[in-house]
């Protein structure tokens, strides 16, 4: 008989646990979901919620940061192997807008995630969603420029935001194009 060990069946359980919150939040939203629901949909115990998050704001969390990394992987994916640093950072940006209107990403990140997360959270999100591969991106970009004067996180940050408003536009129905010609204006302005 081929028993799982106690680390498999916590890894099993814990992902039981955020792919049913993850469906239910995403449907429903964070204040719509309810414990006993989560529990139901992994089908596990309240205690075994418990046991791996210490409340629904935790788990919450741990849905938001596996939405983040997600959007990272598509930024990576669609950003490598361009040349070109604006390229780059537009082929970066359309990935984004493309990746935020994807089955809620846009609701949970930009709009729960900082009525649920402490600040530093959703900053550690936005960390993880592509601010850094956005701040490599710049440095790239302006290599030329005196690294001194340019200050480099608090650029990147600037823009993110501006990319999460393009975001939350576009994941309401609204066209990318125009956010997408207007964000190729701004990086190319900004890296000539």
């Amino acid at each position: 008989m081929n028993r799982r060990s106690q680390g498999e069946r916590t890894e099993t359980t814990r992902a039981a646990l955020v792919q049913a919150a993850r469906g239910l939040f995403e449907e429903r939203g964070y204040a719509g979901t309810g414990t006993p629901e989560i529990v139901a949909a992994a089908k596990v115990t309240r205690g075994a919620l418990y046991h791996h998050f210490t409340d629904k704001a935790e788990l919450f969390e741990a849905v938001a940061r596996q939405l983040a990394q997600e959007v990272a992987d598509e930024i990576a994916r669609q950003a490598s192997g361009h040349s070109d640093p604006v390229e780059a950072l537009m082929a970066g940006a359309q990935a984004y807008f493309a990746a935020m209107v994807r089955q809620g990403r846009a609701r949970l990140l930009l709009l729960e995630a900082p009525a649920v997360l402490r600040a530093e959270q959703v900053m550690a999100l936005s960390d993880v969603a592509g601010l850094g591969a956005l701040q490599e991106g710049l440095q790239e970009a302006l290599q030329g420029d005196d690294k001194t004067a340019v200050p480099l996180r608090e650029l990147a940050v600037l823009l993110s935001a501006a990319f999460d408003r393009a975001a939350l536009a576009i994941a309401r129905g609204e066209s990318a194009a125009p956010y997408e010609q207007a964000i190729r204006l701004l990086l190319s302005r900004l890296v000539a």
